[in-house]
């Protein structure tokens, strides 16, 4: 049997809400109300799960925690001590190359960095390890024996929480390059050998104001994405 459909209106507002999410790369220092971050929180522990695993830890800083790590984390301390807890992609080819490049040179335009600068664009990239100048920071961790499947929970949790604090009005970025200093990240927050970090998740109010928020990236298509069969 059919489930009996929900109301008609959410549809809409669902796909208003996918399309007004986006990566945001510039905020206001104004934290968020430890309220409105707990209801993020409860709406993003809905997200579906392997066995109902629910394999996400997650660790929120505030305003004046987020600062403290900053202010480290970009640091050649950190930097000296790059490593993934989970291998990041070997390469980015044919179309995938395309997509990663035009999202780079958006991004590059919207702050007036011409191709082939690459001291601006090394200026440009440090800013991920500042978390844009998000107040607060969500650093998503799996437990390592779940493996490929505990991964992909969470990058459903990541989706589902990014989509929460878009419905309270907050913005929000994933950032693999938080997860590319995980052995500094495990002292920091004393983070046992037996999780994993997945990604990290700034986020705050977005800046309506600076450049790197202007831009929107592309998609597919359905019919590009999905192969029919009847």
């Amino acid at each position: 049997m059919p489930l009996t459909p929900l109301d008609p209106g959410l549809a809409p507002a669902f796909k208003t809400l996918l399309s007004e999410r986006y990566s945001c790369r510039a905020y206001l220092a104004e934290p968020v109300a430890r309220g409105t971050i707990d209801t993020i929180l409860q709406m993003a522990q809905r997200t579906a799960s392997w066995c109902n695993s629910q394999p996400w830890q997650v660790i929120v800083t505030s305003a004046a925690a987020t600062e403290r790590l900053r202010q480290v984390f970009d640091s050649d301390e950190a930097a000296a001590d790059a490593a993934f807890d989970i291998a990041p992609p070997a390469e980015y080819r044919g179309v995938y190359q395309e997509r990663r490049r035009e999202c780079g040179f958006q991004l590059y335009e919207s702050v007036g960095i011409a191709r082939g600068d690459r001291e601006a664009a090394a200026r440009q990239a440090k800013e991920n390890f500042r978390f844009f100048g998000a107040p607060h920071l969500a650093l998503v961790t799996t437990e390592a024996v779940l493996g490929t499947y505990g991964a992909l929970d969470c990058g459903a949790y990541v989706g589902n929480f990014m989509l929460a604090a878009r419905s309270l009005g907050v913005a929000s970025i994933a950032q693999a390059a938080v997860a590319s200093r995980s052995r500094f990240l495990h002292r920091w927050f004393e983070i046992p050998d037996d999780r994993q970090i997945v990604c990290g998740i700034s986020f705050g109010y977005e800046d309506p104001s600076h450049p790197a928020n202007r831009f929107r990236t592309t998609r597919a298509t359905p019919q590009q994405a999905c192969q029919w069969v009847d």
